[in-house]
């Protein structure tokens, strides 16, 4: 089992940038590999980007490639999400999400977060 907590979002200006963290409790977070997904109002939950149990892999969606960091902590039980030159079209809710592999499908992901509010003004 392992329960999610992100937190970080807010309100930023567009080009600003914003860090967003996940902690996990449970034993497995170690071996889990982790994915960020976000959801913006009245639009589908799309992936964003993924990292590997050792954090040796990562992955993200074209639309934010080279603004976007995933890494994570597994002394913390921490993964992060590093955002810049934020765009108003990455307002969104972002979660984090945990799962045996990595992959941009949010049904591979058995546990979630409750979401982090990030919006970027014009």
């Amino acid at each position: 089992q392992v329960q999610l907590v992100e937190s970080g979002g807010g309100l930023v200006q567009a080009g600003g940038s914003l860090r967003l963290s996940c902690t996990a409790s449970g034993r497995t977070f170690s071996k889990s590999a982790m994915a960020w997904f976000r959801q913006a109002p009245g639009r589908e939950r799309e992936y964003v980007a993924t990292i590997s149990w050792s954090g040796a892999y990562t992955h993200g969606v074209d639309s934010v490639k080279g603004r976007v960091t995933i890494s994570r902590d597994n002394a913390k039980n921490t993964v992060f999400l590093q955002m810049n030159s934020l765009k108003p079209e990455d307002t969104a809710v972002y979660y984090c999400a945990a799962g045996a592999r990595m992959s941009d499908r949010d049904n591979d992901y058995a546990y979630w977060g409750q979401g982090t509010q990030v919006t970027v003004s014009s």
